[in-house]
Formats: structure tokens, C-alpha cells, sequence
């Protein structure tokens, strides 16, 4: 029981050390260092990411996503079964210069307020390798027996 109890401080301290870069305002930070943490005290966060402009967050838990928003103090739970997955890959296409190249999103079918839309993109060819790398962690997660 040890062993998991401190593998579960591990991807918690990681993400917190992650937030504590973010250019956020100290209510923000409190809010996810703090009231976020403490609701979920005993749960395992198995994998994070981080909009560092935002603080935006998407925590992997066992059999749900949690998105949260700092900025409104907002926490959006989303069990495994409702998340879907879109790949977008359009380097054989034409493409004007606003266009994105390849992209990713991870999306739930949920009430209007309650959707999730978490993006990756890139418009540059030497981006690809590490959303395809974020994509095969979002796609080993989803398939998880």
C-alpha cells in the first residue's frame, strides 16, 4: 500500500510543481493547490496537462477526465465512457496560411456547458512527433482494460 500511496503524491506533486509555474493569481493558485487537491485527496492522478498561459487543466484519473478552470474556479468531471478522440492529419492537403496542419481533441458528448474540447495543434511538420506523442498517451488511457 505504500508503494501506491506514494506513486499517487508523485503524479500530484509533479502537477502541482507544474501549476506553481504558471502566471496565475494567488486565488487561482489557492484554488488549485489547495481546495482542488483536497477534493481530490485520495484519488490517483495517473497523467496531467497543462495550459500554462491559462492554468487550464486536464487531470487522468482511473475511469474519468477532470477539466479545470481557474480563472472562473470551475471543476468539470467527465467519466472515461463519454470521451472520444479526433485526429485530424492534413499534410496532404492544400492549406492556406492560417490553416492547421495536424490536430488532436479530446472531447466528451455532454449538456452544452458541459462539453470537453481540449486541443492539440500544430502548423509546423517538426511539431507532429509530440502531439502524436500526447495522442498516443490520451489513446492508452481511453483503451485501459
Amino acid at each position: 500500500m505504500r508503494a501506491e500511496h506514494a506513486s499517487n503524491e508523485a503524479g500530484w506533486q509533479e502537477y502541482l510543481d507544474h501549476v506553481s509555474r504558471c502566471d496565475l493569481s494567488q486565488r487561482q493558485q489557492d484554488w488549485l493547490q489547495v481546495d482542488v487537491r483536497a477534493m481530490f485527496s485520495s484519488t490517483p492522478l495517473f497523467h496531467h496537462e497543462l495550459e500554462p498561459s491559462t492554468g487550464e487543466s486536464l487531470l487522468f484519473f482511473s475511469e474519468s477526465i477532470v477539466l479545470l478552470c481557474p480563472q472562473q474556479c470551475i471543476l468539470h468531471h467527465f467519466p472515461r465512457h463519454l470521451i472520444h478522440c479526433f485526429v485530424e492529419d492534413r499534410r496532404n492537403h492544400v492549406l492556406r496560411d492560417d490553416d492547421v496542419l495536424f490536430r488532436a481533441e479530446l472531447f466528451s458528448i455532454s449538456p452544452l456547458e458541459e462539453q470537453l474540447c481540449w486541443m492539440a495543434q500544430c502548423e509546423e511538420p517538426h511539431e507532429i512527433p509530440s502531439i502524436q506523442q500526447r495522442i498516443a498517451r490520451w489513446m492508452r488511457w481511453l483503451n485501459r482494460v
